[in-house]
């Protein structure tokens, strides 16, 4: 019997007090950006799938910064190029989103199978860039969570 994807998923922003995002080039669908995603396996649960992929994706230690619940579940419908992964009659993704915030930009070291591509871009820009709705509206309310949680911002305004 086949092994299919669990339809639970984590949601990563990585971003900077600046409010830069880090987001990340799939190598399995062209011009496809985006945050750290990932299913959740066996009994993983979300912080723990979120560690995880910050770890298999970017080469990070999530340990070292400050991992984020954001406490937002979106639930979305699998892209019909990626259905194949799922049970026959799974439709429907539950997603957890997280905010990892770290001191300033860096170099990720991606999973080569997966990424292709890397770039660190304003929020507002990001958001236009990805290609999930909610990977967009997570990136276009990363403001309103930085302040959320206590992240140190810098804005144009007080440069």
């Amino acid at each position: 019997m086949p092994q299919y994807k669990r339809p639970e998923s984590v949601l990563v922003v990585v971003y900077t007090p600046e409010l830069k995002a880090l987001i990340i080039e799939r190598s399995d669908f062209k011009d496809a950006w985006q945050s750290v995603t990932g299913s959740l396996e066996d009994d993983e649960t979300p912080r723990e799938t979120a560690v995880r992929e910050l770890r298999e994706e970017l080469g990070i230690e999530a340990s070292r910064y400050e991992l984020q619940d954001w406490g937002i579940v979106n639930v979305w419908e699998i892209f019909e190029i990626w259905r194949h992964r799922y049970a026959p009659d799974v439709t429907e993704n539950t997603e957890h989103v997280f905010g990892l915030l770290v001191p300033e930009t860096f170099e990720p070291t991606l999973a080569p199978r997966e990424h292709v591509g890397w770039l660190w871009r304003d929020c507002h820009v990001a958001a236009e860039a990805v290609f999930s709705p909610s990977n967009a509206e997570a990136l276009r309310i990363l403001p309103e969570m930085a302040v959320k949680f206590g992240a140190t911002m810098i804005t144009q305004g007080n440069a």
